[in-house]
Parts: C-alpha cells; sequence; structure tokens
C-alpha cells in the first residue's frame, strides 16, 4: 500500500492579529495627524481673511471714536497711538504672534485687554450652545428613531412635516416668533437673556430659554432628517432581511442591528451640526442681546473696535474648524472602510 502523500499544514504566525491592529491603529494617527495639520493651515487661512475684511470695511477706526468733528490732527495723533500707521502687513504679523502668545490685544473704545471679556463672553456662548446641544441631540435621535420604526405612516409624516418647517424657519424670525408669543402674549420666560457671573444655575437657565429654544429650532430638522436618513438607509441592508426571518421585532432589529451600522453618519451629522451652532448663535445673541461671543462682536462691529472684531471672528472659525476636524475623526473611527483608499 502507497503511502498517502503527506500534507502540510500553514499556521497562522502568532501575533499576527496585534500587528494588524498596531498597524491600523498607527493608520489611524496618521490620518488624524495629517487632518490636524490641514485644520491649522486653515486657521491661518481664515485668519488672513478675517484681517483683510476687517482692513476692507469703509471708514475708519480714529474718526468712529472720535467722532465726526474731530480734527485731522487728532486723528493723526490717535492712529499712531493705535498703531494703525504701520504697514497692513506688520499688523497682521503682530496681531497672529500676539494671538499665538495668548495676547488678543487691546480694545480700541475700552483701551482694555481684550482677554478678560472675551473669554467671559466665550463661556456665555458655550453655555448657550451646550444647553442647546443637551437638548437638540437626543431629542434628533429620538425624533429619527420614531420616523424609521413608523416609516412611511402618519406619525412619520407629521414628524417629517415639522421637521422640515424648522429648517426653512431662519433663527431671527424664529426667535422674534417666540418672544411675541410666550414673552409678549404669554409672559412666560424674559425677552431679555442677560446673565451674569453670580446669577443661580435656575436663573440662568430661565434667562436663555427662549434663545435656546430658538438655537434647538435651528438644528433639530437637519439632524433628526439626517438621522432617518442614516437609520433608513441601514434598514434597507440583506442583515435586516434576515433578522425578520429569524422573527426578531422591528423595534429590537432597528435598536440591536440599524443604529450601530448607522452610528457613524449620525456622529458626523451631529458634529456638522453643533459646528453651526456656533455660528447660528450670532444671529440670535443679536436677537435676544445675550451677552455672548456674537453679541460682543456685534457691538465691536459699531464701534469699529477693530482687535475686538479679528479676535472674535478668528475664535468663532476656530472653533467650528475643530468641530468639523471632530466630525472628520469620529467618523474614521466610527467607519473603519474610510481609513482605505478605493
Amino acid at each position: 500500500m502507497s503511502e498517502l502523500p503527506s500534507v502540510k499544514t500553514t499556521q497562522r504566525p502568532a501575533g499576527r492579529f496585534s500587528l494588524n491592529r498596531v498597524s491600523q491603529n498607527g493608520s489611524l494617527l496618521r490620518m488624524v495627524l495629517v487632518r490636524l495639520f490641514y485644520g491649522v493651515l486653515v486657521v491661518l487661512a481664515v485668519s488672513v481673511l478675517i484681517f483683510a475684511g476687517v482692513q476692507l470695511l469703509p471708514g475708519n477706526a480714529a474718526t468712529a471714536i472720535l467722532g465726526q468733528s474731530t480734527t485731522p490732527d487728532a486723528i493723526r495723533e490717535l492712529n499712531l497711538q493705535l498703531g494703525l500707521d504701520k504697514p497692513a502687513a506688520s499688523r497682521y504679523l503682530s496681531w497672529l504672534f500676539g494671538v499665538l502668545h495668548g495676547d488678543f490685544g487691546t480694545s480700541f473704545s475700552t483701551r482694555e485687554a481684550i482677554s478678560g471679556p472675551l473669554f467671559t463672553r466665550l463661556g456665555n456662548t458655550l453655555f448657550l450652545a451646550g444647553c442647546t446641544a443637551a437638548i437638540a441631540v437626543p431629542l434628533a435621535l429620538i425624533i429619527g428613531f420614531i420616523s424609521v420604526r413608523y416609516h412611511g405612516s402618519v406619525i412619520d409624516t407629521f414628524l417629517n412635516a415639522i421637521t422640515r418647517a424648522t429648517v426653512a424657519l431662519p433663527e431671527f424670525f424664529s426667535g422674534y416668533l417666540l418672544i411675541l408669543i410666550f414673552a409678549i402674549t404669554l409672559a412666560w420666560a424674559p425677552s431679555n437673556s442677560s446673565i451674569s457671573p453670580d446669577m443661580p444655575l435656575g436663573a440662568k437657565l430661565s434667562a436663555i430659554s427662549l434663545p435656546c429654544a430658538t438655537l434647538v429650532l435651528a438644528i433639530l430638522g437637519h439632524m433628526s432628517n439626517m438621522t432617518r436618513a442614516a437609520l433608513i438607509a441601514a434598514q434597507s441592508s440583506a442583515y435586516v432581511d434576515t433578522a425578520l426571518l429569524k422573527g426578531l421585532s422591528p423595534s429590537r432589529i432597528l435598536w440591536r442591528h440599524v443604529l450601530p451600522n448607522a452610528i457613524g453618519p449620525i456622529i458626523n451629522v451631529v458634529a456638522i451640526n453643533l459646528a453651526y451652532l456656533m455660528v447660528g448663535v450670532v444671529i440670535v445673541e443679536n436677537v435676544f442681546v445675550y451677552p455672548g461671543l456674537g453679541q460682543y462682536m456685534v457691538d465691536s462691529i459699531s464701534k469699529r473696535d477693530i482687535p475686538v472684531m479679528q479676535d472674535c471672528a478668528l475664535l468663532l472659525a476656530g472653533i467650528y474648524i475643530l468641530l468639523n476636524l471632530l466630525a472628520d475623526v469620529m467618523a474614521l473611527v466610527a467607519n473603519p472602510r474610510l481609513r482605505h483608499n478605493r
């Protein structure tokens, strides 16, 4: 009897899985660092645009401070004091290096350091944005989940109509509408949302109720519609049909199988809407006279306070770019397919 040929078995090298994981982690870290580098370049480019845009504004800062009846000698002297007689490139580099070292300059109107009121106003803006996100994000996820669970029903149609209506409303219109209804007609909330550091938390929450509701309406519709779209796209996969054939309930399939596969696009949508929130807050703060960063920038524009305008615009732009980078990184973490070139 002839011997059977020997079969060579190949064994997986020890540590192959861990090496692959290390390689994937290194690739993810490298992609994150590249995006951070591009983010820094975008911030620098935005700083140039902000400085150039402020310089192109009509009028003169010295004339705005001293008034129209001032003399040319007084304007010339104030320009020397404010450093406006220097070349534009020199003023830009001085402002940029100061910001990089934590020195945001001195206000033209108050002649005081900008960093104190700037970060106080930033804290107020982040407080308003944080309260808005704490309400809008869970509510948008719930609305999107219910719309998909009862897809095609009267509930889905009603929720879809409401959310699309909120998308169509501009922030200033919905803000004034809420003031008319809840502040003037019903007298349930104050129309002026002024807060101070020594106010208790309950008083602050009561003061920001209307601007918070306005911002919730501004971002709720888009977040809930995009959440609904991501869940519907994931629900059309083949594994959903398999789960239905196994006898699983639609709610269990949606919660245990569809939601984890759609979490990447949902996180991306949430982060992008939070970035948009930092832009929309400028209009809302102006409507409700809220002492935030947006209101601070609007006041500085009327006073031609150039350093305050530049600092506020750069800070808002930096937060917007940072949140977009966060959305990009979270999408890479949630969806490993984005880490590979197609």
